[in-house]
């Protein structure tokens, strides 16, 4: 009787969780990618430079695991082929519980990327959820042998062929366009200055010591009461914090031009690395680009270089002032390279793909 709640429980345990992680991974793939990425550069300069190798493999890679982790969840809810999920389901579980404790213990990687954009831990946080689950995921290991699966074996692989398919088409489709929901804090809707700002102001607490014992005050007391201070802490630290705060502009003389960026209507083309930027729609910007000269107020928001940038737009005909931005903020702020963004007043009025490109008329009625 025993056994058989823990085969229930582990089961949608498991199954619940890894699908649900898959699920917030699947929506920003891109994200995964450059959670990888960092990772690679980790593990290059701790390992060998042959992680580097990875590197320009990281969104294959990505896909790859939020596939398996996803399909993996599907298997394990319906006791497919179990001695071979059991297993790959352990492999998985050594492989991100070492990288979580590595990134904890010598505090490597501040975010796993677990739970992507949606859901934030701390280094122990992602490692201590690991641990947890281990022991679901090794009493399935255990008896993996014993369990039967819900479907027949036919039934069984049209099942997961039909999810592993379906999982690739949502992801590509993502990677294409833009996640289908947005997590970050340069959503549509958020106002960037805004965002720039703490949540809340800091609440200090206090602690005393008087006539042997502790007293706990979010008011500073005095000494000449008897009070001894010994110690103090935020009580809430984690809102303290604006959500960002690392977004910044300059011009071409290294003047801080980022407040600039948040008067009027501003049409912000992101293009990080000129040398990775697609061209494959560059004509339909360049048409964009045309359209609007006069019409609004245009950007290009890089992290290339001034040399770089320049030979790239002059090779592409893209005839809007240009400025520099660090490369991460860049990346969090769209997942496309390039991407388009029409912000009013510093609020992101709305975003688009570079596959998606929209037409003149759409920014100028937005804009309005």
């Amino acid at each position: 009787m025993f056994q058989k709640i823990a085969d229930q429980l582990s089961r949608f345990f498991v199954g619940g969780l890894f699908i649900f992680s898959g699920l917030i991974k699947l929506n920003d793939p891109v994200g995964t990618k450059i959670k990888l990425e960092e990772y690679f550069e980790v593990f290059a300069s701790d390992f060998g430079s042959f992680f580097h190798w990875f590197i320009p493999y990281s969104l294959e890679i990505a896909m790859f695991l939020i596939v398996l982790e996803l399909v993996l969840g599907v298997a394990v809810l319906i006791y497919y082929r179990m001695n071979l999920t059991s297993i790959m389901l352990l492999l998985l579980m050594v492989f991100f519980t070492f990288l979580t404790f590595y990134s904890a213990y010598f505090n490597k990687v501040t975010d796993c990327g677990c739970f992507g954009d949606a859901i934030k831990l701390t280094p122990w946080e992602s490692f201590t959820k690991d641990v947890i689950l281990m022991f679901p995921v090794l009493h399935l290991f255990w008896y993996r042998k014993k369990y039967q699966s819900v479907f027949y074996s036919k039934e069984g692989h049209i099942i997961i062929a039909s999810f592993t398919a379906l999982f690739l088409f949502l992801g590509v489709y993502a990677i294409r366009h833009l996640p289908f929901i947005d997590f970050r804090a340069y959503r549509i809707g958020n106002n960037i200055p805004e965002q720039m700002q703490p949540q809340e102001q800091p609440i200090i607490e206090y602690v005393f010591e008087k006539d042997g014992e502790e007293v706990a005050s979010q008011k500073f007391l005095p000494a000449t009461e008897g009070y001894t201070y010994k110690s103090s802490r935020v009580l809430n630290e984690d809102k303290t914090m604006a959500k960002i705060t690392d977004y910044a502009v300059t011009d071409v003389d290294g003047n801080d031009v980022t407040q600039l960026t948040f008067e009027g209507v501003k049409l912000l083309f992101i293009i990080g690395d000129v040398n990775k930027a697609s061209t494959a729609n560059i004509e339909a910007i360049q048409k964009l680009v045309k359209e609007l000269e006069g019409k609004v107020n245009m950007m290009v928001l890089t992290s290339s270089t001034s040399e770089q940038f320049e030979a790239f737009r002059h090779e592409h005909q893209l005839a809007v002032p240009y400025f520099f931005t660090d490369a991460t903020v860049l990346k969090t702020i769209i997942r496309s390279n390039p991407g388009i963004t029409l912000w009013k007043n510093g609020t992101v009025v709305d975003m688009w793909h570079h596959n998606d490109t929209p037409e003149a008329s759409t920014i100028l009625e937005l804009a309005q």
